[in-house]
């Protein structure tokens, strides 16, 4: 396929066609993405090629299932969504997410300079033990509200693209993205309760920094 000014649906309809090189160009233009998607969910880079593998066998075998009603990315996209869920389940496990990748609303909440003593908060913001509370919390969210949350919050992808993705209205992806948040703070609050004992101050500086965010 030389020419690169083809649009998704037009490089679909020709590998509906037969064209088999039409698929080759699908592979070229979301090869990376789909890995970078991949790798936000499964956290392992064996794992993420692996669902990158799934993922165009099922693009391969289901391209009928385009039907054109949304775009080509948003399509594919859930598969990758999909395929890395189906892993992570067969494999007993659960994507983590570093600290590093968590959203501002909730990197305040875990790791609030002025609610811990100086000593508190340098320790506890390079601790392992932090870090897999963290890891852990997120890991136990229900799937939907997992796959917004990271979609949303990790990835960095707007409401609309969220929805697209996992087609869902935008004021769904900001119910489950609120939800998600408010499971994350339930489930991380009794072990920074340990440390501060000012639930009220932590919550009111989450609730409000979440407020800006979702509306975004």
């Amino acid at each position: 396929m030389k020419d690169k000014k083809l649009t998704d649906v037009e490089v679909v309809n020709q590998f509906k066609a037969g064209d088999a090189l039409a698929f080759e160009e699908i592979i070229a233009r979301y090869e990376s993405k789909v890995m970078s998607l991949a790798l936000r969910f499964t956290r392992n880079q064996e794992d993420a090629e692996e669902v990158m593998q799934d993922v165009f066998t099922t693009v391969y075998r289901k391209i009928d299932g385009f039907r054109g009603q949304s775009a080509f990315s948003s399509w594919l996209y859930r598969i990758v969504v999909n395929a890395a869920f189906m892993k992570l389940r067969k494999r007993k496990q659960s994507q983590t997410v570093s600290i590093d990748d968590l959203s501002p609303a909730i990197k305040q909440y875990c790791i609030d300079r002025e609610t811990f003593s100086g000593t508190y908060s340098q320790n506890v913001a390079v601790s392992h033990e932090m870090q897999a509370v963290i890891q852990n919390a997120v890991n136990r969210l229900p799937d939907q509200y997992r796959a917004v949350f990271v979609l949303r919050d990790v990835d960095g992808l707007s409401n609309q693209e969220t929805g697209e993705i996992l087609n869902l209205s935008i004021p769904a992806v900001k119910s489950r993205l609120h939800r998600s948040r408010i499971m994350l703070r339930k489930k991380l609050q009794r072990y920074y309760e340990d440390f501060t004992g000012n639930k009220a101050v932590i919550d009111a500086r989450f609730d409000e920094e979440e407020t800006v965010q979702t509306a975004a």
